[in-house]
């Protein structure tokens, strides 16, 4: 193992910091989290891992202090520099930005922000897609608690991030349009000298093997073999199926991978060609 060592800015608390370290535990990277640490380093990968407030992050990339961050594909759109690069799309933490309004408005179409005051903690994404669609608004810049300014009369609208819309139905708030899809992003700083780069290869090797993995499930039936030509022919198999004989005579049995989003339709063709004694598992990992 190389001296070199690289460094990840992950997010200090909150649903963002849980879901990256799962993603490293997951990738076989072991660390052992003193409390109140902000720096600690990986037992078993040349990798230290920094807990920062997740506003900072971009900075530290963009001034290479820190080599690679996971943090949400918004923060990048608000605050990232052109040089920092987006290396994979992690599939978790996902929300999206949006415009809200009061409920007695009701659902409205952009023309009603027109002319309104919009309170927002992502100024530049706003004011970049109300330029792009040529709306002339406000944008009041709040840090926190964005959702309570129509209340106390501070804005008429406002745009903010939404995951599950619950905290928009308790301030009575409805959203109204979408302005950007996000998700947990792997981000690298411009400045990985050849050494690092091998290593962060190496951690995007493990990282996309557990991703894959998430999207399929292994299957495993039982058929008389005069239906396996018609059950193979069912299987969006990525290569081909391996099938195994059985002891009882004409019988094999078919092992194969199937998409996560397929499974429960293809479930039921499978059965109507004949598979038997079907079990689906997960896949911790998988490497094509």
């Amino acid at each position: 193992m190389c001296k070199s060592m690289i460094k990840i800015a992950i997010q200090k608390k909150g649903r963002l910091h849980d879901e990256s370290l799962q993603l490293l535990k997951d990738v076989g990277i072991n660390i052992s989290n003193g409390k109140d640490q902000l720096k600690v380093k990986a037992d078993n990968f040349p990798l230290e891992i920094l807990y920062l407030r997740n506003s900072d992050i971009p900075k530290y990339l963009a001034d290479g202090v820190v080599d690679i961050a996971i943090i949400g594909k918004n923060l990048v759109v608000e605050q990232g520099s052109e040089n920092l690069k987006i290396i994979e799309n992690l599939g978790f933490s996902k929300c999206h930005l949006s415009l809200a309004v009061p409920k007695k408005y009701g659902q409205v179409d952009l023309n009603f922000f027109a002319g309104k005051k919009i309170a927002t903690s992502y100024p530049n994404t706003l004011k970049s897609f109300l330029k792009q669609h040529q709306i002339k608004a406000g944008v009041h810049l709040i840090s926190g608690s964005v959702e309570i300014a129509p209340n106390i009369g501070l804005a008429d609208a406002i745009c903010d991030i939404v995951s599950t819309g619950s905290t928009l139905f308790k301030n009575g708030l409805i959203e109204t349009i979408k302005i950007l899809d996000s998700e947990a992003v792997l981000v690298q700083t411009p400045f990985l000298n050849t050494e690092k780069k091998q290593i962060l290869n190496q951690l995007l090797f493990r990282i996309r093997a557990v991703l894959k993995a998430k999207k399929y499930k292994y299957i495993m039936l039982n058929t008389p073999n005069s239906q396996i030509d018609a059950i193979v022919d069912i299987l969006p198999v990525l290569e081909s199926p391996t099938i195994i004989p059985l002891k009882k005579p004409n019988w094999s049995s078919i092992h194969s991978v199937i998409k996560k989003d397929q499974f429960w339709e293809v479930l039921e063709r499978l059965k109507q060609a004949g598979a038997q004694d079907i079990i689906i598992t997960p896949i911790e990992k998988m490497l094509i």
